[in-house]
C-alpha cells in the first residue's frame, strides 16, 4: 500500500487526524493506495501557510515567479516516466495517452502561463488632456483550486499555473479518486525549490475538504472543474460570500455531420471525439447527428471502425483502458439500460469486458453506440461521461441546431462541412462556448475556454485566466 500524504508549507505531511481511506486502481480493481482523509484542521494549516507565503510570493517580480514555474515545468519533464505510469494506474487511461497528452500538457501549462504573465499588459485610457487612467492587475490572495479525476494532473496544473503566475498562493484539492500524480507533484515542488506555502495540496473527500475550501473566508477565489451538481453546490456556498468563481462543468456535446463533409475525416474524428479517454472528457462528442442523405453510410462505417477499437491493459497499445472506478462503470451501465428502456437499440458494444489474469477485476467497458433514441429523451439530455454515443439523423440546418441546443449544457460542438457559409451560420446558432469546424479537441491555450448554460460560469485560458486570478484596480491621475 502506497501512503499518500498532503503537501503543506513546503512539507509532505500526514493528515492531522491520522485518518486514511483506501483507493483502488481501475486497471486491476484492487486497492493499492491510502489517501489522507483530511478535514478542517488540515485546510486551516494550509490556509495559514498560504497566507504567509502570499506576502512574499505576491511581491516577487514577474520574472522571479517565471523562473520558479519554469523550473517546476522542467522537473515535471524530468519525472515524466514516473508520472505517466502513475496516471495510467490511478485513472485507467492508456499509458500512451498519458505520455502524449496528460503529462506533456501538465508541464506546458506552467510554461505557457509563466510566459503569458510576462506579457500581461495594463490598460490605459487618456481623458483628452484632463487625466490618465491606468488599470493595475494585482494578485488576490489564497486561491482554491478543485480539480477532477478524468485528466488529473493536466487539469490540476491548468488551474495552479495561472494562479501562481499571477502572484497568488494556492490550496489545491485533487480528486480523491485519482490522487497519485498530485502527490508526486508535491515531491516535484520540493525538487524545484518552490517557496514553502506557495502551493499546498490537501487530499480528501469533496464533501469535506472541497466544502471547507468553498466556505473558508480566507479563500476569496474558487476555480472548480467537475460535475454540474457539485458546481451548483459550490456556487450556492461561494456566491453569497461574494467569492470570485470559475466553474467548468459538464457537457452533452453534439457532433454534427453534414452531407458535404469530408467523409473519412468526419468518421475518424467522431470516433476520437466519442471514445477518447474512455469517453471521460467533458468535451467528448456524445451525441452524433448525421444528415439523413448519408446516415446509413456513415453509421455503417462508424460502427465498423468502432468495433476495431481495442480495450485492454493500459500498458499495451490499446485504444481504451479502464473506466475510472467501479461506481462510475456501474453508472454508465445503468445509462445503457435506460437507453434500452427508452427505445434505443445497442448497435455496438454495451457490455462490461472481463479481462484475464491480474486484470480480471478491472473496470473495462465496450465502446457503445446507441441508435433509435429521440433527441430529447433522458439518455440524450444527461451527461453519461463514458464510452457511449447516440447516433441520430437530421434533414436541415434549422432542425439540427434545435436538436443540438435542446440540452441544458453548452460546452462544445463539432461541425463537419465543406460549406464555409454553412459552417459560419451553424456556429453562430449553436449554444456552446467552443465550436470546432472539421475537427475536435484542437486546443489553443490562448483562447477563452468555458461553457454556456449548465456547462459553467466564466472563461479561462490565455489572458482570461490571468484576468480571473487578479483584481483590476483603476488609477486615475489628474493632469
Amino acid at each position: 500500500m502506497i501512503k499518500i500524504k498532503n503537501f503543506i508549507n513546503g512539507k509532505i505531511v500526514s493528515p492531522i487526524s491520522g485518518n486514511y481511506f483506501e483507493n483502488s486502481s481501475p486497471v486491476t480493481g484492487h486497492n493499492y493506495s491510502k489517501v489522507p482523509d483530511s478535514d478542517k484542521s488540515d485546510v486551516e494549516y494550509a490556509v495559514s501557510s498560504a497566507k504567509k507565503a502570499f506576502l512574499l510570493w505576491s511581491k516577487l517580480s514577474k520574472k522571479e515567479r517565471y523562473n520558479y514555474l519554469m523550473r517546476l515545468a522542467d522537473e515535471i519533464e524530468n519525472h515524466s516516466k514516473e508520472l505517466i505510469e502513475a496516471e495510467s494506474k490511478d485513472n485507467g487511461k492508456p499509458e500512451w495517452l498519458a505520455k502524449s497528452v496528460d503529462i506533456p500538457r501538465s508541464s506546458e501549462n506552467f510554461r505557457f502561463f509563466a510566459t503569458a504573465s510576462l506579457h500581461f499588459s495594463s490598460e490605459i485610457h487618456e481623458m483628452d488632456g484632463q487625466a490618465i487612467n491606468y488599470t493595475l492587475r494585482q494578485p488576490i490572495g489564497v486561491v482554491g483550486c478543485i480539480s477532477p479525476w478524468n485528466l488529473p494532473l493536466y487539469l490540476l496544473t491548468w488551474k495552479i499555473a495561472p494562479a501562481l503566475a499571477a502572484g497568488n498562493t494556492v490550496i489545491a484539492k485533487p480528486s480523491e479518486i485519482t490522487p497519485m500524480t498530485a502527490f508526486l507533484l508535491s515531491k516535484i515542488c520540493k525538487k524545484a525549490r518552490l517557496p514553502k506555502g506557495v502551493l499546498n495540496i490537501v487530499h480528501g473527500y469533496g464533501h469535506k475538504v472541497g466544502e471547507i475550501i468553498s466556505y473558508h473566508q480566507d479563500i476569496p477565489v474558487i476555480s472548480f472543474t467537475g460535475g454540474t451538481s457539485t458546481g451548483s453546490k459550490i456556487a450556492s456556498i461561494a456566491s453569497p460570500m461574494f467569492k470570485k468563481l470559475s466553474l467548468e462543468l459538464g457537457g452533452k456535446n453534439p457532433n454534427i455531420i453534414f452531407e458535404d463533409a469530408d467523409f473519412k475525416s468526419a468518421v475518424n474524428m467522431s470516433i476520437k471525439a466519442a471514445f477518447s479517454n474512455q469517453g471521460q472528457i467533458c468535451l467528448c462528442g456524445s451525441r452524433l447527428f448525421v444528415q439523413d442523405s448519408i446516415y446509413n453510410k456513415f453509421k455503417e462505417s462508424f460502427v465498423k471502425k468502432t468495433k476495431l477499437l481495442k480495450v485492454g491493459d493500459p500498458k499495451k497499445k490499446v485504444d481504451l483502458g479502464a473506466i475510472v472506478s467501479k461506481e462510475h462503470m456501474e453508472k454508465i451501465l445503468n445509462y445503457i439500460q435506460l437507453a434500452k428502456s427508452e427505445g434505443g437499440k445497442i448497435i455496438c458494444g454495451g457490455k462490461r469486458i472481463i479481462l484475464n489474469g491480474k486484470l480480471k477485476s478491472g473496470y473495462y467497458l465496450e465502446p457503445t453506440i446507441i441508435e433509435g433514441l429521440n433527441y430529447n429523451c433522458k439518455t440524450n439530455q444527461e451527461e453519461i461521461f463514458g464510452p457511449v454515443v447516440s447516433i441520430m439523423s437530421f434533414s436541415s440546418e434549422s432542425e439540427v441546431i434545435n436538436m443540438a441546443n435542446s440540452t441544458d449544457y453548452g460546452l462544445s460542438t463539432s461541425i463537419f462541412t465543406q460549406n464555409v457559409s454553412r459552417a459560419h451560420r451553424v456556429s453562430a446558432g449553436i449554444e456552446s462556448g467552443i465550436v470546432w469546424v472539421n475537427t475536435w479537441m484542437l486546443r489553443d491555450l490562448r483562447i477563452p475556454f468555458g461553457g454556456m448554460k449548465n456547462s459553467g460560469i466564466g472563461r479561462e485560458g490565455g489572458f482570461n485566466s490571468l484576468q480571473f486570478f487578479t483584481e483590476p484596480k483603476n488609477v486615475c491621475i489628474k493632469i
